[in-house]
């Protein structure tokens, strides 16, 4: 006995344990949120546009009364003035008995404003509207409601406080009242007064008709009587709404319209006065049934910064009523959400080098309708649909991945060595001249020598003379070398060319001739370059050459070969120098000291101020003087 409550005992100490370990864990939990956390998750309702797995699926706002609250403009209303009507009654004996009322829009108590029509309906306390007595036909009664936002309607119910009109129409507008088109057509006989048949069937190839029927234009019962319009009721294609863009369509609308033409009468509004002030159209509800349109990408309908009713699109849509893809969710052409297929909006494929694209209908269509997205203005140097792959110039690097910004590196082909400046898209490797070599083209292969020439700048090293130069693998400078020395001693091709391009007044008196000439042609002969010009303008004239039209320029092979001067065909150039009396021959001779300069528009300017100078110090007598 003694050891049995030893034991039980101590199994009420470890389970006083266990609890207070517990408790702490509990407090702790408080303490730190992550108790309250644990059930604001599990309170959190899940978004019925996705699935469990995360996956988008069809949803749909709530199904609500869209005119509840909403403003109703009515074209007639009793009270303004003041004036009678009389409720109508049967008695016992079944005789019409008529009870009359003052309307007056200035008392509360006796108004019946159309604010009536969509307020809280309590069939104990009825408020209704109520036109003016007796507007009999041709004149009309219009009632409009706008639903300030497109609704796919189901249904449209009318609880009426006097009889039923004995003809009316419902219409329904998409563009917010600016067209309206018929719904739904009530009348006694509706071959009169609508043109429409009562027995009139709906097909597949004109589910969007209005129809007419002639079920409730009987004055019974003289008031409480409801008129009810089913959207769907009677269509073919109700069944497969989802795949009916037709029937999509005739169930959109923005706002609702109510005409009532014709009132209901026993036929004695002729003979008593009162019984025309019991005519009159009364209403005392007014419900449209159906839901914001979100097409099947949204589960509610809210109010936006700008105050305006719109979906809370998901599936990556936009729009208020989510009826397109939101920016760069473009790889797939916008589609209605069914039960069968979500048809989400999937963002373009771009490697993250762009923040635009486009839709191309015929590349979806070539993918077997997979990916229509083309990204525009590619970023980092990428280029391609998906931004894919590098630029001309560039190439990809290896080593970084295709999303990274760095990922197209400059190929930096050499000016010289290379045949362009595009390199292969994978390796980098740029195309080179013969003799050429490494990635970018930047030195002689083995075997091969460096020239002179920006043409064939590596030369086969069996060509070369041996003693000059090493053999292989030399690097091309970027900047050709300058020619070797030619002629005399101590002269160098490089001095010419600038003395080439120096002209002042000292040199402009100085000299004999001063054209501006086109180099047309070009030949040898002996040891000269004659070169064929057309004289253009003549600053300083030559005793030999005084007017314009074509003549010749003479240059020596040895300062031909080191350009100098550097003549081209079809250029214009400067040519300011002196007469070699020694030499018989028409045209001008050009030697190092000539000054040959490429022809500028600006040298007009400059040439008419050294004409000048030598008209007003007469220096050009001067130097003839000086020389002699």
């Amino acid at each position: 006995m003694r050891l049995w409550v030893f034991r039980a005992s101590r199994l009420v100490s470890k389970m006083f344990k266990i609890l207070l370990i517990l408790l702490c864990v509990c407090l702790r939990n408080v303490l730190t949120g992550s108790y309250m956390n644990m059930f604001e998750i599990q309170n959190t309702p899940p978004d019925p546009c996705y699935n469990e797995r995360g996956e988008p699926t069809l949803c749909t706002p709530d199904f609500v009364n869209a005119a509840f609250g909403k403003d109703v403009t009515a074209s007639s209303m009793c009270g303004s003035p003041p004036t009678r009507f009389c409720k109508s009654t049967t008695d016992k004996d079944g005789r019409v008995v008529r009870n009359c009322f003052i309307c007056d829009a200035n008392h509360p108590k006796r108004m019946h404003p159309p604010s009536y029509l969509t307020d809280l309906n309590n069939p104990n306390n009825l408020t209704c509207w109520m036109s003016n007595t007796y507007v009999q036909y041709p004149q009309n009664v219009t009632l409009k409601l706008s639903l300030g936002k497109k609704y796919e309607i189901t249904y449209i119910s009318l609880q009426f406080c006097s009889a039923r009109p004995d003809s009316m129409a419902l219409y329904k507008s998409m563009d917010y009242g600016k067209t309206w088109v018929p719904f739904q057509y009530y009348s006694s006989n509706c071959k009169k007064m609508y043109s429409k048949s009562p027995r009139a069937l709906v097909t597949k190839a004109n589910e969007q008709d209005a129809l007419c029927t002639e079920e409730f234009s009987n004055i019974e019962p003289l008031t409480g009587a409801r008129v009810a319009f089913s959207t769907l009721e009677k269509r073919p294609s109700a069944y497969d709404f989802d795949n009916s863009p037709i029937l999509q369509d005739w169930v959109t609308a923005t706002d609702i319209m109510v005409v009532f033409n014709r009132l209901n009468t026993y036929g004695d509004e002729h003979d008593d006065e009162s019984a025309r002030e019991s005519y009159y159209y009364a209403l005392s509800d007014f419900a449209v049934g159906g839901r914001c349109k979100c097409n099947g990408h949204a589960s509610r309908c809210i109010t936006n910064r700008e105050g305006q009713f719109v979906c809370d699109c998901k599936h990556n849509t936009a729009g208020s009523e989510c009826e397109k893809c939101k920016p760069f969710h473009f790889d797939r052409p916008w589609a209605r959400a069914t039960s069968r297929i979500a048809n989400e909006c999937v963002a373009c494929n771009c490697n993250l080098h762009a923040r635009r694209c486009t839709f191309n209908r015929e590349l979806y269509l070539l993918s077997g309708f997979s990916s229509g997205g083309v990204c525009l203005r590619c970023k980092h140097n990428t280029a391609g649909r998906f931004c894919h792959y590098c630029k001309e110039g560039y190439y990809r690097d290896p080593t970084k991945h295709k999303t990274d910004r760095r990922v197209c590196r400059a190929c930096d082909c050499h000016p010289v060595g290379a045949l362009g400046k595009t390199c292969n898209q994978t390796s980098g490797q740029c195309p080179c001249k013969d003799g050429v070599t490494g990635l970018t083209c930047n030195r002689c292969a083995n075997g091969y020598q460096q020239s002179n020439s920006p043409i064939a700048p590596c030369i086969n090293g069996t060509a070369v003379k041996k003693g000059k130069g090493k053999k292989g693998d030399k690097k091309i400078p970027t900047v050709t070398q300058k020619p070797p020395r030619t002629g005399s001693k101590g002269d160098r091709c490089g001095k010419c060319r600038k003395k080439q391009r120096r002209i002042n007044n000292k040199k402009y008196c100085r000299a004999d001739f001063a054209i501006q000439a086109a180099v047309v042609a070009k030949e040898s002969i002996a040891d000269w370059i004659r070169y064929t010009i057309n004289i253009i303008s003549i600053y300083k004239r030559d005793q030999n050459q005084n007017r314009r039209g074509e003549t010749y320029v003479f240059v020596a092979k040895r300062d031909h070969k080191c350009k100098c001067p550097k003549l081209r065909l079809g250029r214009r150039y400067l040519l300011v120098g002196r007469h070699h009396k020694n030499i018989q021959r028409p045209g001008y001779q050009v030697d190092r000291k000539t000054v040959v300069v490429r022809w500028r528009d600006k040298f007009q300017k400059r040439m008419r101020k050294f004409m000048q100078y030598e008209r007003r110090y007469k220096c050009g007598n001067a130097s003839r003087k000086k020389r002699h």
